[in-house]
């Protein structure tokens, strides 16, 4: 399989925000593939923290780390309630939640089609 030459900075991107998650205690990292399934990005990675101050805190570590790896800004959306924080990374789509707004809004069903995998 041929690969397009920013197949490795995506991956590398997807791998960034697993262990910045990771790192900060994220509970229920889900990682759900969107190659061939959608144009917007080529992953989407649903995780919670357990209050808004930790959903806060990984949101703008993971956007510094980002800034510092790969010289971009990542776009927040929610910070200040920190309810459903989403950073939008380019290839990759990041939601972070607090556990009750996430099972409200169950992403991961929604665009998973049956097949998502944990990360």
């Amino acid at each position: 399989m041929l690969r397009s030459p920013g197949a490795e900075s995506v991956e590398a991107l997807h791998q960034l925000v697993l262990t910045s998650l990771d790192d900060d205690q994220a509970v229920e990292t889900v990682s759900i593939p969107l190659a061939g399934k959608s144009s917007i990005a080529d992953y989407m990675v649903v995780a919670s923290g357990r209050s808004t101050r930790q959903v806060a805190s990984m949101a703008n570590k993971l956007a510094e780390k980002i800034k510092a790896e790969f010289g971009r800004s990542a776009r927040i959306e929610g910070l200040p309630t920190a309810d459903w924080v989403l950073i939008d990374a380019g290839d990759v789509i990041v939601h972070l939640f607090r556990p009750e707004v996430r099972s409200f809004y169950n992403l991961e069903r929604m665009w998973a089609f049956g097949d998502a995998g944990t990360a």
